[in-house]
Protein backbone atom coordinates (compact mmCIF):
# COMPACT_ATOMS: atom_id res chain seq x y z
CA UNK A 1 0.00 0.00 0.00
CA UNK A 2 1.04 3.07 -1.21
CA UNK A 3 1.13 5.60 1.62
CA UNK A 4 1.82 9.72 1.95
CA UNK A 5 3.84 11.12 4.12
CA UNK A 6 0.74 12.77 6.09
CA UNK A 7 -1.48 9.52 6.38
CA UNK A 8 -0.23 8.96 9.91
CA UNK A 9 -0.05 12.10 12.54
CA UNK A 10 -0.85 11.97 16.18
CA UNK A 11 -4.87 12.40 15.95
CA UNK A 12 -4.49 9.29 13.74
CA UNK A 13 -6.46 6.24 15.31
CA UNK A 14 -3.96 3.73 17.28
CA UNK A 15 -5.51 0.96 14.13
CA UNK A 16 -3.68 3.28 12.21
CA UNK A 17 -0.15 3.09 13.83
CA UNK A 18 2.48 1.14 12.63
CA UNK A 19 2.50 -2.80 13.19
CA UNK A 20 5.56 -2.05 16.03
CA UNK A 21 4.62 0.82 17.54
CA UNK A 22 0.95 -0.67 18.14
CA UNK A 23 2.99 -3.37 19.78
CA UNK A 24 5.03 -0.89 21.68
CA UNK A 25 1.55 0.89 22.79
CA UNK A 26 0.24 -2.64 23.64
CA UNK A 27 3.23 -3.46 25.48
CA UNK A 28 3.03 -0.29 27.74
CA UNK A 29 -0.51 -1.04 28.41
CA UNK A 30 0.37 -4.31 29.48
CA UNK A 31 2.70 -3.39 31.94
CA UNK A 32 0.80 -0.29 33.36
CA UNK A 33 -2.28 -2.55 34.19
CA UNK A 34 0.40 -4.97 35.85
CA UNK A 35 1.95 -2.43 37.99
CA UNK A 36 -1.90 -1.25 38.97
CA UNK A 37 -2.81 -4.59 39.87
CA UNK A 38 0.22 -5.04 42.13
CA UNK A 39 0.30 -1.69 43.68
CA UNK A 40 -4.03 -2.17 44.45
CA UNK A 41 -3.48 -4.00 47.87
CA UNK A 42 -0.05 -2.85 48.97
CA UNK A 43 -0.57 -0.57 51.98
CA UNK A 44 0.02 3.25 52.35
CA UNK A 45 2.52 4.12 54.54
CA UNK A 46 0.96 6.31 58.03
CA UNK A 47 1.93 10.35 57.84
CA UNK A 48 3.88 11.09 60.80
CA UNK A 49 1.64 13.59 62.80
CA UNK A 50 2.04 16.84 62.51
CA UNK A 51 4.39 16.81 59.24
CA UNK A 52 2.44 18.92 56.42
CA UNK A 53 1.97 18.43 52.72
CA UNK A 54 5.30 19.57 51.34
CA UNK A 55 5.07 21.47 47.84
CA UNK A 56 5.08 20.39 44.65
CA UNK A 57 8.72 19.64 43.43
CA UNK A 58 10.11 22.26 40.46
CA UNK A 59 12.95 21.53 38.97
CA UNK A 60 16.00 24.18 39.66
CA UNK A 61 16.42 26.87 37.67
CA UNK A 62 19.29 26.94 34.96
CA UNK A 63 21.83 30.17 35.59
CA UNK A 64 24.91 28.67 33.97
CA UNK A 65 25.02 29.14 29.91
CA UNK A 66 25.88 24.82 30.21
CA UNK A 67 22.88 24.25 32.18
CA UNK A 68 20.83 26.79 30.08
CA UNK A 69 22.03 24.78 26.67
CA UNK A 70 21.25 21.64 28.30
CA UNK A 71 17.74 22.57 29.25
CA UNK A 72 17.38 24.10 26.21
CA UNK A 73 18.73 20.48 25.00
CA UNK A 74 16.23 18.35 26.53
CA UNK A 75 13.55 20.70 25.56
CA UNK A 76 14.09 20.95 21.36
CA UNK A 77 15.63 17.35 20.87
CA UNK A 78 13.29 13.93 20.49
CA UNK A 79 15.21 10.55 20.14
CA UNK A 80 13.64 9.28 16.97
CA UNK A 81 12.82 5.19 16.16
CA UNK A 82 14.29 3.39 13.84
CA UNK A 83 14.39 4.18 10.08
CA UNK A 84 12.25 1.51 8.39
CA UNK A 85 11.64 0.98 4.91
CA UNK A 86 9.00 -0.67 2.57
CA UNK A 87 8.93 -0.79 -1.48
CA UNK A 88 5.71 0.13 -2.72
CA UNK A 89 5.65 -0.02 -6.69
CA UNK A 90 5.46 3.24 -8.34
CA UNK A 91 3.53 3.92 -11.61
CA UNK A 92 6.01 1.96 -13.83
CA UNK A 93 4.86 -1.51 -11.52
CA UNK A 94 8.15 -1.28 -10.36
CA UNK A 95 9.13 -0.93 -6.71
CA UNK A 96 10.67 1.61 -4.76
CA UNK A 97 11.75 2.63 -1.86
CA UNK A 98 9.29 4.04 1.37
CA UNK A 99 10.62 5.12 4.55
CA UNK A 100 9.52 5.85 7.58
CA UNK A 101 10.81 7.56 10.92
CA UNK A 102 8.82 8.47 14.21
CA UNK A 103 9.26 11.07 16.47
CA UNK A 104 7.33 12.20 19.57
CA UNK A 105 5.45 14.79 17.14
CA UNK A 106 5.22 13.63 13.95
CA UNK A 107 5.49 10.51 11.66
CA UNK A 108 7.14 11.25 8.15
CA UNK A 109 6.84 8.77 5.39
CA UNK A 110 8.88 9.74 1.77
CA UNK A 111 8.70 7.82 -0.62
CA UNK A 112 11.42 7.85 -3.76
CA UNK A 113 10.55 8.34 -7.29
CA UNK A 114 12.30 7.06 -10.45
CA UNK A 115 12.38 7.37 -14.58
CA UNK A 116 13.31 5.25 -17.11
CA UNK A 117 15.48 7.81 -19.30
CA UNK A 118 18.39 8.59 -17.12
CA UNK A 119 21.40 10.76 -17.63
CA UNK A 120 25.04 8.61 -17.60
CA UNK A 121 25.74 11.50 -15.15
CA UNK A 122 23.04 10.82 -12.71
CA UNK A 123 23.60 9.18 -9.74
CA UNK A 124 24.29 5.79 -9.66
CA UNK A 125 20.67 3.50 -9.08
CA UNK A 126 21.73 -0.25 -7.84
CA UNK A 127 19.48 -3.13 -8.61
CA UNK A 128 19.47 -6.04 -6.57
CA UNK A 129 20.98 -8.52 -8.73
CA UNK A 130 18.74 -11.19 -8.87
CA UNK A 131 17.37 -12.70 -12.30
CA UNK A 132 13.89 -13.80 -11.20
CA UNK A 133 10.34 -12.79 -9.75
CA UNK A 134 11.26 -8.83 -11.18
CA UNK A 135 14.02 -9.22 -8.54
CA UNK A 136 16.65 -7.08 -10.55
CA UNK A 137 14.12 -4.01 -9.99
CA UNK A 138 12.26 -4.93 -6.52
CA UNK A 139 13.59 -2.74 -4.41
CA UNK A 140 15.00 -5.49 -1.63
CA UNK A 141 18.43 -4.31 -1.63
CA UNK A 142 17.47 -0.72 -1.01
CA UNK A 143 15.29 -1.49 1.98
CA UNK A 144 17.74 -3.74 3.68
CA UNK A 145 20.02 -0.87 3.29
CA UNK A 146 17.94 1.38 4.36
CA UNK A 147 16.80 -0.63 7.76
CA UNK A 148 20.88 -0.61 9.01
CA UNK A 149 20.74 2.66 9.05
CA UNK A 150 22.05 4.05 12.66
CA UNK A 151 19.42 7.00 14.03
CA UNK A 152 20.26 10.67 14.83
CA UNK A 153 18.64 12.97 17.17
CA UNK A 154 16.62 15.04 15.27
CA UNK A 155 15.23 18.81 16.46
CA UNK A 156 11.25 19.56 15.89
CA UNK A 157 12.51 23.15 16.41
CA UNK A 158 10.87 24.38 13.52
CA UNK A 159 13.23 27.39 13.01
CA UNK A 160 16.38 25.13 12.70
CA UNK A 161 14.50 22.59 9.91
CA UNK A 162 17.54 23.20 6.80
CA UNK A 163 20.21 23.24 9.52
CA UNK A 164 19.15 20.08 10.48
CA UNK A 165 18.64 18.71 7.03
CA UNK A 166 21.83 19.53 6.35
CA UNK A 167 23.00 17.59 9.51
CA UNK A 168 21.31 14.80 8.17
CA UNK A 169 22.86 15.25 5.13
CA UNK A 170 25.91 14.69 6.37
CA UNK A 171 25.48 11.00 8.30
CA UNK A 172 27.77 9.75 6.06
CA UNK A 173 29.34 6.52 7.35
CA UNK A 174 25.53 5.67 8.41
CA UNK A 175 23.99 5.81 5.00
CA UNK A 176 26.73 6.33 2.11
CA UNK A 177 30.06 7.74 1.54
CA UNK A 178 30.64 7.13 -2.11
CA UNK A 179 30.94 9.62 -4.63
CA UNK A 180 28.31 8.47 -6.58
CA UNK A 181 25.77 6.89 -3.88
CA UNK A 182 26.25 4.17 -5.66
CA UNK A 183 26.53 1.92 -2.19
CA UNK A 184 22.72 2.84 -0.93
CA UNK A 185 21.77 4.96 -4.05
CA UNK A 186 20.14 7.88 -4.76
CA UNK A 187 16.79 6.78 -3.90
CA UNK A 188 17.99 4.98 -0.36
CA UNK A 189 19.36 8.20 0.78
CA UNK A 190 16.88 10.26 -0.87
CA UNK A 191 14.08 8.65 1.15
CA UNK A 192 16.31 8.53 4.57
CA UNK A 193 17.24 12.42 4.00
CA UNK A 194 13.67 13.35 3.46
CA UNK A 195 12.25 11.19 6.53
CA UNK A 196 14.18 13.52 8.93
CA UNK A 197 13.44 16.71 7.86
CA UNK A 198 10.76 19.03 6.07
CA UNK A 199 10.30 22.54 5.91
CA UNK A 200 8.28 24.81 4.41
CA UNK A 201 8.42 28.68 3.88
CA UNK A 202 5.95 31.87 2.66
CA UNK A 203 7.67 32.24 -1.09
CA UNK A 204 5.94 32.67 -4.48
CA UNK A 205 3.89 30.30 -5.93
CA UNK A 206 5.11 28.47 -8.89
CA UNK A 207 3.66 28.22 -12.48
CA UNK A 208 2.69 24.51 -13.25
CA UNK A 209 3.99 22.98 -16.54
CA UNK A 210 1.57 20.12 -17.34
CA UNK A 211 2.22 17.87 -19.48
CA UNK A 212 -0.39 16.98 -21.67
CA UNK A 213 1.08 14.86 -24.76
CA UNK A 214 3.45 11.99 -24.25
CA UNK A 215 6.14 10.88 -26.80
CA UNK A 216 9.77 9.45 -26.80
CA UNK A 217 9.93 6.75 -24.09
CA UNK A 218 7.02 7.43 -22.51
CA UNK A 219 4.77 6.00 -24.54
CA UNK A 220 4.42 3.94 -27.42
CA UNK A 221 3.74 6.34 -29.93
CA UNK A 222 5.61 6.93 -33.21
CA UNK A 223 6.81 10.71 -31.52
CA UNK A 224 10.63 11.30 -30.85
CA UNK A 225 9.87 13.85 -28.69
CA UNK A 226 9.16 13.20 -24.84
CA UNK A 227 6.92 16.00 -23.47
CA UNK A 228 5.03 18.84 -24.80
CA UNK A 229 3.80 20.95 -21.76
CA UNK A 230 1.66 23.89 -20.94
CA UNK A 231 1.88 26.61 -18.98
CA UNK A 232 -1.16 28.95 -17.70
CA UNK A 233 1.14 32.39 -17.19
CA UNK A 234 -1.92 34.26 -16.97
CA UNK A 235 -3.69 32.34 -14.21
CA UNK A 236 -4.94 34.60 -11.31
CA UNK A 237 -3.35 32.13 -8.84
CA UNK A 238 -2.13 28.57 -8.35
CA UNK A 239 -5.60 27.16 -7.90
CA UNK A 240 -7.09 29.13 -10.65
CA UNK A 241 -3.59 27.72 -12.99
CA UNK A 242 -4.78 24.25 -11.96
CA UNK A 243 -8.23 24.91 -13.69
CA UNK A 244 -6.98 26.59 -16.71
CA UNK A 245 -4.64 23.30 -16.96
CA UNK A 246 -7.54 20.66 -16.53
CA UNK A 247 -9.83 22.36 -18.97
CA UNK A 248 -7.02 22.78 -21.84
CA UNK A 249 -6.66 18.96 -21.08
CA UNK A 250 -10.27 18.17 -21.17
CA UNK A 251 -10.58 19.78 -24.83
CA UNK A 252 -7.65 18.46 -26.16
CA UNK A 253 -8.98 14.97 -25.01
CA UNK A 254 -12.38 15.85 -26.90
CA UNK A 255 -10.13 17.24 -29.81
CA UNK A 256 -8.13 13.57 -30.34
CA UNK A 257 -11.13 11.30 -29.68
CA UNK A 258 -12.65 13.49 -32.22
CA UNK A 259 -9.43 13.33 -35.16
CA UNK A 260 -8.55 9.97 -34.43
CA UNK A 261 -11.16 7.80 -32.03
CA UNK A 262 -10.88 6.70 -28.84
CA UNK A 263 -8.21 4.81 -28.79
CA UNK A 264 -6.34 8.00 -28.86
CA UNK A 265 -7.33 9.47 -25.36
CA UNK A 266 -4.96 6.54 -24.32
CA UNK A 267 -2.33 8.10 -21.62
CA UNK A 268 1.84 7.46 -21.41
CA UNK A 269 3.65 7.40 -18.23
CA UNK A 270 3.15 10.86 -16.61
CA UNK A 271 -0.41 11.63 -17.81
CA UNK A 272 -0.24 12.92 -20.51
CA UNK A 273 -2.17 11.84 -24.25
CA UNK A 274 -0.44 9.70 -26.31
CA UNK A 275 -2.10 9.89 -29.99
CA UNK A 276 -0.95 8.20 -32.93
CA UNK A 277 1.61 11.45 -34.33
CA UNK A 278 4.96 11.22 -35.31
CA UNK A 279 6.24 14.74 -35.43
CA UNK A 280 6.62 17.55 -33.13
CA UNK A 281 4.76 20.29 -35.47
CA UNK A 282 1.70 17.93 -35.11
CA UNK A 283 1.10 17.89 -31.48
CA UNK A 284 1.52 21.50 -30.93
CA UNK A 285 -0.90 22.30 -33.58
CA UNK A 286 -3.21 20.05 -31.60
CA UNK A 287 -2.25 21.58 -28.35
CA UNK A 288 -2.56 24.85 -30.16
CA UNK A 289 -6.58 23.79 -31.14
CA UNK A 290 -6.89 22.51 -27.42
CA UNK A 291 -6.09 25.41 -26.00
CA UNK A 292 -8.14 28.13 -27.83
CA UNK A 293 -10.90 25.86 -27.89
CA UNK A 294 -10.86 26.02 -24.48
CA UNK A 295 -10.72 30.04 -24.59
CA UNK A 296 -7.57 30.25 -23.33
CA UNK A 297 -5.58 31.36 -26.36
CA UNK A 298 -2.83 34.13 -25.22
CA UNK A 299 -3.52 32.86 -21.44
CA UNK A 300 -0.77 29.48 -21.94
CA UNK A 301 2.73 29.29 -23.11
CA UNK A 302 4.03 26.22 -24.09
CA UNK A 303 7.03 24.42 -23.11
CA UNK A 304 8.77 21.20 -24.81
CA UNK A 305 11.33 18.14 -23.42
CA UNK A 306 12.41 16.41 -26.42
CA UNK A 307 14.55 14.33 -24.01
CA UNK A 308 17.05 13.75 -27.27
CA UNK A 309 19.51 11.85 -25.68
CA UNK A 310 17.12 8.99 -26.13
CA UNK A 311 16.93 9.28 -29.96
CA UNK A 312 20.46 10.62 -30.38
CA UNK A 313 23.25 8.64 -32.20
CA UNK A 314 27.02 9.00 -31.19
CA UNK A 315 28.61 7.50 -33.89
CA UNK A 316 27.01 9.51 -36.69
CA UNK A 317 26.22 12.43 -34.71
CA UNK A 318 22.77 13.00 -35.82
CA UNK A 319 19.53 12.60 -33.96
CA UNK A 320 16.91 10.60 -35.10
CA UNK A 321 13.32 11.38 -34.90
CA UNK A 322 12.03 7.80 -36.21
CA UNK A 323 13.28 6.52 -33.22
CA UNK A 324 9.61 4.44 -32.72
CA UNK A 325 9.71 4.08 -36.38
CA UNK A 326 10.08 1.62 -39.42
CA UNK A 327 12.97 3.42 -41.04
CA UNK A 328 14.92 6.51 -39.39
CA UNK A 329 14.54 9.66 -40.22
CA UNK A 330 18.04 11.45 -39.07
CA UNK A 331 18.69 15.00 -39.29
CA UNK A 332 22.12 16.74 -38.54
CA UNK A 333 23.04 18.63 -35.62
CA UNK A 334 22.57 21.57 -37.71
CA UNK A 335 19.06 20.72 -39.03
CA UNK A 336 17.96 19.79 -35.44
CA UNK A 337 18.67 24.21 -34.57
CA UNK A 338 16.90 25.01 -37.60
CA UNK A 339 13.93 22.76 -36.42
CA UNK A 340 13.74 24.18 -33.05
CA UNK A 341 13.73 28.19 -34.64
CA UNK A 342 11.28 27.33 -36.56
CA UNK A 343 8.62 25.84 -33.69
CA UNK A 344 10.04 28.87 -31.61
CA UNK A 345 8.83 31.45 -34.33
CA UNK A 346 5.29 29.54 -35.07
CA UNK A 347 4.22 28.56 -31.16
CA UNK A 348 4.23 30.26 -27.96
CA UNK A 349 6.76 28.48 -26.48
CA UNK A 350 8.69 29.71 -23.45
CA UNK A 351 10.74 26.82 -21.98
CA UNK A 352 12.94 24.93 -23.72
CA UNK A 353 14.55 21.34 -21.95
CA UNK A 354 17.38 18.53 -23.33
CA UNK A 355 16.77 19.94 -26.91
CA UNK A 356 20.28 18.04 -27.71
CA UNK A 357 22.25 15.07 -26.03
CA UNK A 358 24.31 15.22 -22.90
CA UNK A 359 27.73 15.50 -24.34
CA UNK A 360 27.26 17.26 -27.26
CA UNK A 361 28.14 20.58 -26.03
CA UNK A 362 29.00 22.26 -29.37
CA UNK A 363 25.64 22.26 -30.30
CA UNK A 364 24.33 23.48 -26.89
CA UNK A 365 26.44 26.48 -26.71
CA UNK A 366 25.98 27.24 -30.15
CA UNK A 367 22.33 27.14 -30.29
CA UNK A 368 22.56 29.25 -26.83
CA UNK A 369 23.85 32.56 -28.55
CA UNK A 370 20.60 32.94 -29.69
CA UNK A 371 18.37 31.13 -27.74
CA UNK A 372 15.24 33.93 -26.48
CA UNK A 373 13.88 31.24 -23.79
CA UNK A 374 14.48 29.13 -21.21
CA UNK A 375 17.33 26.76 -22.18
CA UNK A 376 16.86 23.93 -19.55
CA UNK A 377 19.52 21.16 -18.91
CA UNK A 378 18.51 18.09 -17.06
CA UNK A 379 20.71 14.99 -18.96
CA UNK A 380 23.46 17.90 -19.46
CA UNK A 381 23.25 18.93 -15.72
CA UNK A 382 22.11 15.89 -13.59
CA UNK A 383 21.47 18.47 -10.49
CA UNK A 384 25.46 17.89 -10.71
CA UNK A 385 27.06 21.24 -9.46
CA UNK A 386 30.09 20.26 -11.28
CA UNK A 387 28.55 19.70 -14.62
CA UNK A 388 26.53 23.59 -13.75
CA UNK A 389 30.32 24.88 -13.24
CA UNK A 390 31.05 23.28 -16.88
CA UNK A 391 27.86 24.74 -18.61
CA UNK A 392 28.46 27.57 -17.15
CA UNK A 393 31.96 27.86 -18.65
CA UNK A 394 30.78 26.45 -21.84
CA UNK A 395 27.80 29.27 -21.88
CA UNK A 396 25.72 26.02 -22.62
CA UNK A 397 22.19 26.72 -20.98
CA UNK A 398 20.72 29.22 -18.70
CA UNK A 399 18.41 27.13 -16.40
CA UNK A 400 18.56 23.80 -14.16
CA UNK A 401 16.24 20.64 -13.85
CA UNK A 402 15.99 20.36 -10.18
CA UNK A 403 15.54 16.44 -9.35
CA UNK A 404 16.47 15.61 -5.88
CA UNK A 405 17.20 11.88 -6.78
CA UNK A 406 19.39 12.89 -9.61
CA UNK A 407 22.24 13.62 -6.77
CA UNK A 408 20.41 12.02 -3.84
CA UNK A 409 20.31 14.54 -1.34
CA UNK A 410 17.90 17.50 -0.49
CA UNK A 411 20.95 19.75 0.94
CA UNK A 412 22.82 18.66 -2.51
CA UNK A 413 20.21 19.55 -4.61
CA UNK A 414 19.64 22.63 -2.91
CA UNK A 415 23.05 23.33 -3.30
CA UNK A 416 22.78 23.00 -7.24
CA UNK A 417 20.01 25.21 -6.80
CA UNK A 418 21.99 28.44 -5.35
CA UNK A 419 24.89 27.92 -7.50
CA UNK A 420 22.61 28.55 -10.61
CA UNK A 421 20.76 31.00 -8.87
CA UNK A 422 24.53 32.69 -8.46
CA UNK A 423 24.75 32.41 -11.77
CA UNK A 424 22.07 34.47 -12.70
CA UNK A 425 20.16 30.94 -14.31
CA UNK A 426 16.78 29.40 -13.60
CA UNK A 427 16.01 26.56 -11.35
CA UNK A 428 12.99 23.98 -12.50
CA UNK A 429 11.81 21.66 -10.52
CA UNK A 430 10.60 18.28 -11.97
CA UNK A 431 9.24 14.78 -10.81
CA UNK A 432 10.10 11.64 -12.18
CA UNK A 433 8.04 9.81 -14.94
CA UNK A 434 8.25 6.62 -12.38
CA UNK A 435 6.53 9.18 -9.62
CA UNK A 436 5.23 8.40 -6.29
CA UNK A 437 2.47 9.88 -4.22
CA UNK A 438 5.01 11.49 -2.72
CA UNK A 439 4.36 15.26 -2.65
CA UNK A 440 7.12 16.95 -1.10
CA UNK A 441 8.75 18.72 -4.39
CA UNK A 442 6.06 20.84 -4.04
CA UNK A 443 6.96 22.33 -0.56
CA UNK A 444 10.78 22.38 -2.06
CA UNK A 445 9.42 24.23 -5.27
CA UNK A 446 7.83 26.73 -2.91
CA UNK A 447 10.71 26.91 -0.18
CA UNK A 448 13.11 27.76 -3.03
CA UNK A 449 10.83 30.39 -5.05
CA UNK A 450 11.58 28.32 -8.43
CA UNK A 451 8.49 29.98 -9.73
CA UNK A 452 7.82 26.94 -11.82
CA UNK A 453 7.72 23.35 -11.48
CA UNK A 454 6.29 20.46 -13.79
CA UNK A 455 4.56 17.63 -12.35
CA UNK A 456 2.80 15.61 -15.26
CA UNK A 457 -0.71 16.15 -16.18
CA UNK A 458 -3.61 16.89 -14.29
CA UNK A 459 -4.30 13.31 -14.50
CA UNK A 460 -3.43 10.55 -12.14
CA UNK A 461 -2.85 10.73 -8.59
CA UNK A 462 0.90 10.13 -8.08
CA UNK A 463 1.12 13.40 -10.51
CA UNK A 464 -1.91 15.47 -9.12
CA UNK A 465 -0.71 15.19 -5.22
CA UNK A 466 2.09 17.45 -6.05
CA UNK A 467 -0.77 19.92 -7.26
CA UNK A 468 -2.82 18.76 -4.32
CA UNK A 469 -0.56 20.23 -1.67
CA UNK A 470 0.51 23.38 -3.59
CA UNK A 471 -3.00 24.42 -3.51
CA UNK A 472 -2.66 23.72 0.05
CA UNK A 473 -0.24 25.63 0.81
CA UNK A 474 -1.85 28.50 -1.23
CA UNK A 475 -4.68 28.24 0.91
CA UNK A 476 -2.86 28.33 3.76
CA UNK A 477 -0.60 31.06 3.58
CA UNK A 478 -3.80 33.42 2.96
CA UNK A 479 -5.68 31.74 6.04
CA UNK A 480 -2.50 32.97 7.79
CA UNK A 481 -2.48 36.56 6.41
CA UNK A 482 0.80 35.46 4.32
CA UNK A 483 1.39 36.61 0.95
CA UNK A 484 1.05 34.12 -2.23
CA UNK A 485 1.83 35.58 -4.90
CA UNK A 486 1.39 33.58 -8.62
CA UNK A 487 4.25 34.16 -10.71
CA UNK A 488 2.59 34.22 -14.34
CA UNK A 489 4.93 35.23 -16.36
CA UNK A 490 7.74 36.04 -14.07
CA UNK A 491 8.26 32.74 -13.54
CA UNK A 492 11.95 31.92 -14.59
CA UNK A 493 13.38 34.98 -11.97
CA UNK A 494 11.32 34.75 -9.63
CA UNK A 495 13.83 33.82 -6.93
CA UNK A 496 15.47 37.48 -7.69
CA UNK A 497 12.51 38.67 -5.31
CA UNK A 498 14.44 36.45 -2.53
Amino acid sequence: MIRSHNQYSNNTKQNNKPHNQRNKNKLKEDNQTALKGKNRHAKTAPKPQGQKNLPPHKPKKATTPTQKNQQRHKQTTTRTTPITATKPPHPRENPTNQTVQTTQKTQNTPITPSGPSKADKEENEPSDGHETNNDSNNGNSAKHKVHNVRNPQRTDKRPNGAKQQTQNDKIKPDIDDTKDKKHKGPNATNAIRSATGRDTKDFVMPVPFFNVLNGGVHSGNPMAFQEIMIAPVAAKSFSHAVQIGAEVYAHLKAILIEHFGRSAAGIGDEGGFAPPISLPHEALDLLSDAIEAAGHKGRVKIGIDPASTEFFNVESMTYDLGMKWARSNSLSRQDMMELYHKLLDKYPIVLLEDPFAQDDWATWTEFNKNCPIELVGDDLLATNIGRVNEADQKKACNSLLLKINQIGTISEAIEAAKRAYALGWAVFVSHRSGETTDDFIADLTVGLRTGHLKSGSPCRGERVAKYNRLMDIEDDLRTEGSQARYARDAFRLAWQSL
